[in-house]
């Protein structure tokens, strides 16, 4: 323990000398108190009992041996040889007292140690010894009239004296000068890392060899610093986080962390109390507004559209209205356009009128195949010398959010909906460069068979942001494996609507209090343009000297219900033909032929066949 170093940064906060000498007598009471606690616990009657018990025994043997030694001498006057059969007997009886006697003594030790006595009473005892013999001794050897005596007695009367004044330095609390400004709370956890406080209660929690610096006041909370001595560093001191938590008596519910320091031999100690986005609204949204606030620096934190992005957090850790203000900003301009995948249908109902949404299965699987056809049209116009396709009305950027992605697993494992995970897979690897954009949201952030992160997905995404996880391992699924060492540990995060965001290798992991945005508020949003795919772009037409005539079918929208109602013109009378012409899910046919029929637009005949409207006559 560096006592220096606890005088030296004590002196600076208290108010007298007694209370910088506080932490060097601290040790001392402690040990005192401790070791008169043990013995004190130790003098029970029971114990009591034991120790006369054994004295009794032990003053019998002692008596039983001065007697087989009187019984040795007389039959050695007695008697004429020394084998003679009066000697035998006797040394046979001494020997046996002897050991009885040595017997009773290891119990009468034993006895005395588990009755010792008070610790008080033994510091007399040892006082009086050294003081009575050596002071006799001192006056005997001593010549009269000599100043320079040095007595016994008064030495022992000024250690006595020493001692008591250290036990009640070590006992004293020292009153602690404290920041303006700060809250009861933060008084409270403030004395308590004051050294003057931690050295003389840190042994009793096993943080013996740890000396603190005062608590500074931040925006973010209480900052102190450590310094580590002996054994400790600053991984073994992290592991002490409950035994840290009861010395400061901190409320379970605060966010502790404990980081390495400046040096090898530091740590860091900070106390959220407080929060740097106190006071600042973040509730609605208006373009251009920052996701959320850094709760550490104040700083508004910005997440750049186009990014590929993954957002974690557990059910009413504020998921949903945390990424609703990354989707207003998707959806605001012309040239951008939103596809919102909702499996639970409860977010997609928000966003009908600025985004195309899926919910269903084979509204999953049609979005998807139109997306991964939309992304091999704009590869080809992408030109030589350029990484991405540019950004325009005609080709705006689509941003596709999966609110649930285990959903979306489970869905593709469905006979016949396989093709749904492939399509997100190629988009999350490919369609970037086409300005095609995957944010996968999911609840359960891991990569086992009911996880709701696919591995390839996961490698392509570039932000990484989480509300409250479950466990450290999931934590450890969506920043990394260095998640848990460098300090990403979005499983202490409070609920709901604060996130960690880590968006490159020098990113602090700092919490973020995110904007928080309504389905009332999404719903009053202006409608936006929805993206459906048009017909693929036709080849350069070859010169003809002779006009052609002008296919007014080409102008169609190619809607699925269009393509559907065009089959059943060209011919097609089976739900088959009809699926096989189109190249469409076999129940997404099904379900248009049905609104067709209810819009007069085809007819079914007796036999099932389908037949266009104009024939029912």
């Amino acid at each position: 323990m560096d006592w220096k170093q606890a005088w030296s940064t004590t002196a600076n906060t208290t108010t007298t000398a007694l209370d910088s000498l506080a932490p060097v007598c601290a040790p001392f009471a402690i040990r005192w108190d401790r070791e008169a606690e043990r013995r004190a616990q130790l003098r029970t009657p029971e114990n009591l009992k034991a120790l006369m018990a054994a004295q009794r025994q032990h003053n019998t043997a002692l008596s039983n041996l001065r007697l087989a030694k009187n019984l040795r001498e007389k039959a050695c006057a007695t008697s004429k040889g020394p084998l003679s059969k009066e000697r035998r007997a006797a040394r046979a009886a001494l020997r046996a007292t002897r050991a009885d006697a040595k017997a009773t003594g290891t119990g009468l030790k034993n006895a005395r140690r588990s009755y010792p006595a008070t610790l008080t009473g033994l510091a007399v005892q040892a006082h009086a010894a050294h003081a009575v013999p050596s002071g006799l001794a001192s006056w005997l050897m001593s010549e009269a009239g000599n100043a320079l005596t040095l007595w016994p007695a008064s030495v022992s009367a000024g250690l006595i004296g020493l001692n008591v004044a250290g036990l009640w330095l070590g006992r004293r609390q020292p009153s602690v000068r404290l920041d303006d400004g700060m809250t009861a709370e933060e008084r409270r956890l403030a004395s308590r890392l004051d050294p003057s406080f931690w050295v003389q209660n840190a042994d009793a929690r096993g943080l013996s060899g740890t000396v603190p610096t005062p608590a500074k006041l931040t925006p973010a909370g209480l900052v102190s610093h450590v310094r580590l001595d002996g054994r400790w560093t600053p991984k073994t001191f992290r592991a002490k986080a409950d035994e840290i938590r009861a010395l400061l008596g901190a409320r379970t519910d605060l966010r502790m962390e404990i980081t390495s320091g400046s040096h090898g031999d530091r740590a860091t100690i900070t106390l959220r109390t407080r929060s740097a986005a106190d006071g600042i609204n973040l509730t609605g949204w208006q373009p251009g507004a920052p996701w959320g606030i850094d709760t550490i620096t104040g700083e508004p934190v910005m997440v750049p559209l186009g990014r590929r992005m993954l957002v974690a957090g557990t059910s009413g850790s504020g998921k949903s209205w945390s990424t609703r203000a990354l989707l207003a900003e998707a959806s605001e301009t012309e040239d951008h356009r939103l596809v919102v995948i909702d499996p639970k249908r409860v977010e997609a109902l928000n966003w009908e009128h600025r985004a195309r949404t899926a919910v269903h299965p084979d509204d999953v699987l049609t979005v998807s195949d139109e997306l991964v056809a939309e992304m091999h049209d704009r590869l080809e116009l992408i030109p030589r010398g350029r990484d991405t396709i540019a950004i325009t009305p005609t080709t705006p950027r689509i941003t596709v959010f999966v609110d649930e992605g285990a959903e979306i697993i489970s869905m593709s494992g469905q006979k016949g909906y396989g093709r749904i995970m492939d399509n997100f897979r190629t988009l999350a690897r490919m369609a970037r460069a086409g300005e095609i954009i995957l944010i996968w949201a999911t609840q359960k952030p891991t990569m086992d068979k009911n996880g709701g992160i696919d591995p390839q997905i996961s490698a392509q995404i570039t932000y990484r942001a989480a509300l409250a996880l479950s466990t450290s391992g999931e934590s450890r699924v969506v920043f990394g494996e260095d998640a848990t060492e460098k300090g990403w540990h979005a499983h202490e995060l409070p609920m709901p609507g604060v996130a960690m965001l880590r968006s490159g290798p020098k990113t602090k992991p700092h919490p973020i209090t995110t904007r928080a945005f309504s389905p009332a508020d999404v719903i009053a949003l202006p409608d936006r343009p929805i993206w459906h795919r048009q017909a693929s772009r036709p080849a350069a037409r070859p010169l003809h000297l002779v006009k052609e005539a002008a296919d007014p079918s080409a102008a169609r929208a190619a809607t699925n219900r269009d393509r559907v109602l065009r089959a059943v013109h060209d011919g097609a009378r089976t739900l088959r033909d009809i699926t096989d012409r189109t190249g469409i899910n076999k129940g997404t046919v099904s379900r248009e032929i049905k609104t067709l029929t209810d819009t007069g637009a085809v007819r079914k005949s007796d036999d099932g066949t389908v037949l266009p409207g104009r024939e029912a006559a």
